[in-house]
């Protein structure tokens, strides 16, 4: 499964809000774009070489729906203290505050953030344990 790519996509009705918390706020490069492929335009982000990437997407004359529910998220396991307080600082620095989660086990070590769309993050002080 070492050639497995995954790509998250989603909707959305503020492109440039989104691309702003995950490019300025987590760090994510923008790897890709389109504009106007069939009514969509798009932006991939993500880091060069990982296995994963996000895609944001703009259906032109469509409302995406915010998040269902406070428990969307995408889980980032930073498991070196001062990375994870340098992802955290990033975060507020660019202007996003943590919000309390829905699950409080997420808040024991790690902090989470809402994008403009509702869909959360967290930041996980801990390795990733199967």
């Amino acid at each position: 499964m070492d050639t497995v790519k995954l790509r998250v996509a989603r909707p959305t009705t503020n492109l440039d809000a989104v691309v702003r918390f995950y490019r300025d706020g987590l760090g994510f490069e923008v790897l890709g774009g389109f504009e106007d492929h069939e009514g969509f335009d798009g932006v991939m982000l993500g880091h060069p070489g990982a296995p994963y990437h996000l895609e944001f997407t703009v259906e032109r004359g469509h409302e995406a729906p915010r998040a269902p529910t406070e428990d969307h998220l995408l889980v980032f396991y930073v498991p070196d203290p001062e990375a994870w307080s340098a992802r955290v600082h990033r975060m507020e620095a660019a202007g996003f505050a943590p919000v309390p989660s829905r699950n409080p086990y997420w808040d024991a070590n790690g902090r989470t953030f809402e994008d403009p769309d509702g869909y959360r993050v967290v930041l996980q002080r801990a390795a990733w344990s199967r």
